[in-house]
């Protein structure tokens, strides 16, 4: 969702994520010439699996963070959710998706609001996501890591480190990895916002902070061409006294169940078949993000 970089809006779950350049115009011009689809029926499991396959395009909220979703240097629609959601979409009988980008933390609202039918932004599955909306079960699982300056001269390998040698902390806005440094014992008042993972690595790099946190996929991602920095070994935060790994998923409006229980019928074929790591690996996923986790274990349920 994973999102995004971690998976925007700040709850206990996860991420992210800064539009990349240009992408909100196109959003911006997306919701304008989008009308948007009735709401469905409260009974039944929803229409909206009907409707879309009448119109043959589903509308995809993103929220512009590599490797989630966002809108590369070309102008086309990539990263792990969108181009899941295109093979799973088409399994459907739905052959086109178009993008609709916004700020992370206005993707569950756009969602209820029907700016777009499912967000497609490797979202973090969280006990609060779930109160709002149902998630697929997830497509990949994923810990976190550390983005440090080379040779890792503090020896920073997990929260705990960060707070009990004082190191300057950073992360994204919205990220989980907030409340997984604060459980450890950091201050809020003390963690650096930066916009998303590039300007958490410039941070690192320039000395302003001694560590930037996100998710293994991103961290490793982001230093692959720095010279100053590296990214840890991957690790599970510690909450409520147990590691932790998050996983990430489709979600849609909760009376849309026909319609996830479709998704999720499809996504588990194709995770038996191997095809959703053949799709995620151009994006840095590995066997190990692969995933038999449920939305229900996630949800708390």
């Amino acid at each position: 969702m994973a999102p995004p970089l971690e998976h925007g809006e700040h709850t206990s779950g996860t991420t992210r994520r800064s539009l990349l350049a240009g992408v909100a115009a196109l959003g911006a011009l997306g919701a304008a010439g989008c009308s948007r689809v009735a709401t469905a029926s409260a009974t039944g499991g929803g229409e909206l699996l009907d409707r879309l396959r009448a119109a043959g395009v589903v509308r995809l909220g993103i929220a512009g963070e590599i490797p989630f979703g966002y809108i590369d240097r070309n102008g086309d629609l990539t990263g792990e959710a969108p181009e899941l959601a295109r093979a799973v979409f088409k399994r459907l009988g739905v052959d086109r998706v178009q993008p609709v980008p916004t700020e992370f933390g206005s993707l569950i609202p756009g969602l209820k609001s029907q700016q777009f039918d499912v967000v497609a932004a490797g979202m973090y599955v969280t006990p609060e996501r779930c109160e709002q909306v149902i998630f697929a079960d997830p497509d990949y699982q994923i810990q976190d890591s550390f983005v440090v300056r080379k040779g890792n001269p503090l020896g920073l390998h997990n929260y705990q480190d960060v707070v009990r040698k004082k190191a300057r902390f950073s992360t994204a806005t919205g990220n989980a990895q907030i409340d997984y440094v604060i459980d450890a014992g950091y201050k809020r008042s003390d963690i650096l916002l930066v916009p998303d993972q590039v300007a958490g690595l410039n941070a690192v790099e320039a000395g302003r902070v001694d560590v930037f946190a996100g998710t293994a996929v991103t961290t490793r991602a982001v230093v692959e061409k720095s010279r100053k920095a590296e990214a840890t070994k991957p690790f599970s935060a510690i909450v409520d006294g147990k590691p932790h790994i998050d996983g990430g998923a489709f979600a849609f409006r909760p009376t849309e169940t026909k319609l996830r229980d479709a998704f999720n019928v499809e996504l588990h074929k194709l995770k038996k078949s191997g095809e959703v790591l053949r799709i995620l690996r151009p994006f840095g996923f590995t066997q190990a993000e692969m995933t038999d986790l449920t939305a229900k274990e996630l949800c708390g349920g």
